[in-house]
């Protein structure tokens, strides 16, 4: 198993564990998300609860199907599809593409 995928698996099972993040607190504005970013500029590295924690990480797609809009990891901007992996620069973690946080974009 190569290290993305022993990460990927890790932040699966804190997430599996019940963890709250704070996925309901959408950034409406511009400087709602420079204030995610800014609590995510200092987690450390290693942090990986406090970061799916902030970010507001699911294991599913955020949104309603019913209204056409379902945020996924696979369709945010943020994503490398061939790697599975997400390159905002505060995250800069391996994800699955059914996966979603608040930093979503287009």
């Amino acid at each position: 198993m190569n290290n993305d995928e022993s990460v990927r698996n890790e932040l699966e099972k804190i997430l599996e564990s019940g963890l709250e993040t704070e996925w309901r607190e959408r950034p409406v504005t511009s400087e709602d998300r420079e204030k995610i970013v800014t609590r995510l500029q200092l987690i450390k590295d290693g942090d990986l609860t406090g970061k799916l924690k902030i970010a507001g990480f699911l294991e599913r797609p955020y949104g309603n199907a019913d209204d056409g809009v379902l945020e996924a990891c696979e369709t945010c901007m943020y994503f490398e599809i061939h790697r599975r992996h997400c390159n905002l620069p505060e995250l800069e973690f391996p994800v699955k593409p059914e996966w979603s946080c608040r930093m979503w974009r287009i």
